[in-house]
């Protein structure tokens, strides 16, 4: 097999890893790996060489366009306002215990969460979701 063609599928594969992997790095891999079969196609480099300049312009790339790219793209930019909008307000039931001190569970739209609060909450109580850390919900008694 051309070590060109070797080269354009590897860089393919970084390309298909993107979809699966977050973080919008391998796609600058895949880049790498593209140009390097594009030198390979009109020269005869070494191995090493070949390796080297993978990772070089690899490493540079994700250094100086990355965080360009996901701005011009927009990625990440509707998260946190999602997360408001869908969570911050909204009503839950605790499921366990939840104390200043030990976090507890949580029900929202069916599911269970992890919750922490600054309030004692007892089993069955409804509360509010005042914010959002990670997969924790943190939430606050509310008094009917």
């Amino acid at each position: 097999m051309n070590i060109s063609v070797l080269w354009f599928i590897i860089g393919f594969v970084f390309f298909l890893l993107e979809f699966v992997v977050p973080g919008f790095i391998l796609f600058f891999f895949g880049i790498a790996a593209w140009l390097v079969a594009f030198l390979t196609l009109f020269t005869d480099i070494s191995l090493n060489t070949q390796l080297i300049i993978f990772l070089v312009s690899a490493i540079v790339s994700v250094i100086l366009f990355r965080k360009l790219l996901k701005d011009k793209i927009g990625m990440y930019r509707e998260g946190p306002r999602v997360l408001e909008d869908e969570y911050i307000g909204k009503i839950a039931l605790a499921e366990t215990a939840i104390t200043p001190t030990d976090n507890g569970k949580v029900e929202f739209k069916g599911t269970s969460w992890d919750a922490k609060s600054d309030d004692y909450i007892i089993p069955g109580q409804k509360v509010q979701i005042i914010e959002t850390r990670s997969i924790v919900l943190i939430v606050k008694s509310i008094n009917l």
